[in-house]
């Protein structure tokens, strides 16, 4: 029987090149043997799968099965490749099949793999540290000082991790490139070489300091900066202090995240500040000027007569300056009528007589006439 080649890849007849090489690399990730260990039937397929792609991916193959079927092929793929057979039959025509197709970056999808040089230089990683400050420092900014334990390149061998006038040497497993091929269950792979984790060179002299390593962990007294209007939850970075990176490659960055300590006065929602301010009975009903402690000293608050308790005054810009430029927050302050706790007999008397000449009923607009009887 003829085998359907373009039904195995899952394309329609007539598909290009690209099409065929895009669907054969999402099915043989699907179903190579290290994704399903121990499974036949995905082994199975992942053979037939090759034998589709090994036919449909060489134009002149391809145009011979468009014209015959497979049957030019049966004989080669009759009763399943032997393991010398299978692994050759990943060889196109004229050149390795890992090379046309680069079987390596398949499985450097699936599984993580890099080559040598894929993989290069690496950047660090970056660290977080959480500061507590106060709110006055918050507000006006201020540089503390933090100590830190991290990875940072070797002084002796500048992060090379090889003895000083040394050079690595060309891995003689891999050949450099950082990948070797392999065998498993009948089945060739590409896969990182071991002996120099597919970095492509091996350190014969490695720094006696780091022990090859080219990092080492050092503990460091950083100053940092905290600008004006930071909150809790801020990012401040500073460049180039985190961890150290490899084989050349750039430090991480050291992220500084602030916590703002609560303050006994004021309390803060965004750039704005909160107070609450005690008055006199004479004050909210005559009116006053008062002081008013704010973040950049005591300021003049005038009370207006006729004050309610709970009235909420708006001094601006006395806030949180904002982290981004342009100028500050506002302070608003609540007042509260402070009542007298103890009153002598002649307090006593003139507050009576106030209330008989006052015609105000602060109960007059309540209407509500309750519930039903139970």
């Amino acid at each position: 029987m003829t085998k359907d080649y373009y039904n195995t890849l899952g394309v329609k007849r007539g598909a290009n090149a690209d099409e065929i090489k895009k669907s054969f690399r999402k099915l043989a990730r699907k179903y190579h043997p290290d994704v399903n260990p121990n499974d036949k039937t995905a082994e199975q397929k992942f053979k037939e799968l090759n034998e589709a792609y090994e036919v449909l991916g060489d134009p002149k193959k391809k145009e011979q099965y468009d014209q015959f079927g497979s049957t030019a092929f049966e004989q080669q793929y009759a009763g399943g490749p032997s393991p010398e057979e299978f692994a050759r039959s990943f060889r196109g025509t004229g050149a390795d099949y890992f090379e046309t197709f680069d079987f390596g970056s398949i499985f450097g999808d699936i599984f993580g793999r890099r080559t040598a040089a894929e993989r290069g230089p690496v950047r660090g990683n970056d660290i977080t540290y959480a500061v507590d400050i106060n709110l006055e420092d918050a507000i006006y900014g201020t540089t503390t000082n933090i100590s830190l334990s991290h990875e940072a390149p070797c002084s002796t061998c500048k992060g090379s991790g090889n003895q000083p006038g040394t050079s690595p040497q060309t891995c003689p497993s891999c050949k450099g490139s950082g990948m070797v091929i392999a065998m498993k269950t009948n089945i060739r792979f590409s896969q990182t070489c071991p002996q120099c984790g597919g970095r492509g060179k091996i350190n014969i002299n490695p720094c006696r300091t780091c022990s090859g390593k080219g990092n080492l962990l050092k503990d460091e007294t950083i100053a940092v900066k905290i600008p004006k209007g930071v909150d809790t939850g801020s990012k401040i970075r500073v460049a180039g202090k985190g961890e150290a990176g490899t084989g050349g490659g750039p430090p991480g960055d050291l992220y500084i995240i602030t916590r703002v300590r609560p303050h006994h006065f004021f309390e803060r929602r965004g750039d704005n500040l909160y107070s609450e301010i005690p008055i006199t009975f004479a004050e909210a009903t005559l009116g006053a000027k008062i002081e008013v402690p704010t973040v950049d000293g005591i300021v003049a608050l005038t009370i207006p007569s006729g004050t309610q308790n709970g009235q909420q005054f708006r001094l601006k810009d006395k806030g949180v300056p904002h982290l981004t430029g342009g100028g500050s927050g506002d302070h608003y302050v609540t007042v509260k009528i402070a009542v007298p706790k103890h009153i002598d007999d002649k307090a006593r008397q003139l507050i009576k007589d106030l209330d008989k000449i006052s015609k105000e009923n602060p109960r007059a607009d309540i209407t509500f006439k309750g519930f039903r009887k139970r």
